[in-house]
């Protein structure tokens, strides 16, 4: 039975809600507005001195912040050459967030293919993914892997691929690294039409970082498109409460941020983007009961 306090995180990546930041306006304004953990930025932190790291986690520290995750900025869906060109990038990136003390890193598994089939596909992804895994562990970074859910994604080009759970699942034993897991999303969770008992099926190491969404009412779940979500609870089609305390059960420790890819909040000023999206968080972290 795991411990009723919350360990998880509200963490903000301001891109995710239409908000262009730096990485110090990152900071102040995940303090300023009630989040608890804010996106670290690899590009920038790969030019600071290993001094200037240190000073700007200090920072973060006296705001009373933890690190979220950090996006991969490796490319692995295209080109060899194009592959090649970001692993170069990698070293760098991977040791500025060791130095900062960031453990976490995210990316997503395109679910079609138009010229390479399941197998073709599933090989790459196991090859380039291992290569990028394997220098991230030298580093202590864990790589997480998002699967995306939506029919219509899957759909959408000549060969569909990973889109559930159980895939990502065998994606994850093939490519065998300790340090991959999951970045679970709870509408991608909902589209793929899983349940709490597949996150039960989870363990707390299994899970690098969450993302927390809610669908548009009045459309079925097989017509559900991936550019238009809406914040957690604001329609009550992706049941928040279960998806986090399945999270809650496993005891998952990590960061939980909104993405929800939604227009009318991107047009929104700044600051009311960032006050309702942090609104919306507590108020689903409030279905969170104790175990």
């Amino acid at each position: 039975m795991q411990s009723n306090k919350r360990r998880m995180t509200i963490h903000l990546t301001p891109g995710a809600i239409g908000v262009k930041a730096s990485q110090m306006e990152i900071i102040d304004l995940a303090h300023n507005y009630g989040y608890e953990a804010a996106e670290p930025q690899p590009d920038y932190l790969a030019k600071l001195s290993a001094g200037e790291i240190r000073k700007l986690v200090d920072y973060l520290e006296s705001r009373h912040l933890v690190w979220g995750a950090a996006g991969l900025r490796v490319d692995f869906r295209t080109t060899q050459e194009v592959f090649d060109d970001g692993m170069k990038l990698l070293p760098a990136h991977a040791n500025a967030l060791q130095t900062a003390g960031v453990t976490r890193m995210g990316t997503w598994i395109r679910p079609a293919h138009d010229t390479l089939t399941y197998r073709r596909n599933f090989d790459q992804h196991g090859k380039r993914l291992g290569a990028i895994a394997g220098l991230l562990a030298a580093h202590n970074i864990r790589l997480g892997l998002e699967y995306v859910g939506p029919k219509t994604s899957w759909t959408s080009q000549r060969y569909p691929f990973i889109h559930t759970m159980a895939e990502m699942k065998e994606l994850i034993a093939a490519i065998g690294r300790k340090n991959i897991g999951f970045v679970l999303d709870s509408w991608h969770w909902y589209t793929a039409q899983e349940t709490k008992a597949d996150i039960l099926s989870l363990k707390n190491e299994d899970v690098v970082t969450c993302d927390l969404n809610d669908a548009p009412a009045g459309i079925p779940v097989d017509q559900q498109r991936d550019s238009a979500r809406e914040l957690p609870c604001a329609t009550g089609v992706i049941d928040a409460g279960a998806f986090l305390n399945a999270l809650q059960q496993i005891g998952y420790d990590g960061p939980v941020r909104a993405e929800p890819f939604n227009q009318k909040l991107r047009q929104m000023p700044p600051e009311e983007a960032l006050s309702v999206t942090v609104e919306a968080m507590k108020k689903a972290f409030a279905l969170i009961v104790a175990y």
